[in-house]
């Protein structure tokens, strides 16, 4: 408690003014971005790429100003390390546990039958589309 006591002393309230004042600038940035990203060319780099890379790049920025000053996780080090790789190990673990019932449509002791019959569905709609666009062809290929 001492500890976290005295960080929250070498950050006065102007400290804290100064963190939102960034994070304000920061906010109309990533408002502008789709805004004025259409009307800037780069040549080889399109509109919503530049829309995207500047959104995720101020989002990482904003997203890291507020753990370390606000949540003062740049206090925490030590633990935010440990709980990162646990939480990533965690995350691993229930995605093997999970995918091989998720990604298949059957498995030794059930049937994912509503993910069949809509695979059916589309797989007909598939055929009929391109009986039209054979049936268009050949009307096309008649009256020429």
């Amino acid at each position: 408690m001492a500890e976290h006591q005295d960080h929250a002393d070498d950050h006065g309230q102007a400290f804290y003014v100064k963190i939102w004042a960034i994070l304000l600038v920061l906010l109309i940035l990533s408002i502008l971005g789709p805004i004025v990203a259409p009307h800037v060319a780069f040549g080889f780099l399109e509109a919503w790429m530049i829309t995207m890379m500047t959104a995720f790049g101020i989002a990482v920025v904003k997203a890291y100003l507020v753990a370390a000053n606000f949540m003062h996780l740049n206090v925490e080090k030590k633990y935010i390390t440990y709980l990162l790789v646990t939480m990533l190990m965690l995350m691993l673990l229930f995605f093997a546990g999970t995918a091989p019932d998720v990604m298949e449509h059957k498995g030794q002791n059930w049937e994912n039958v509503a993910a069949e019959a809509e695979i059916e569905r589309a797989l007909e709609a598939q055929g009929t589309a391109d009986a039209h666009g054979e049936h268009a062809r050949e009307h096309e290929d008649a009256a020429h």
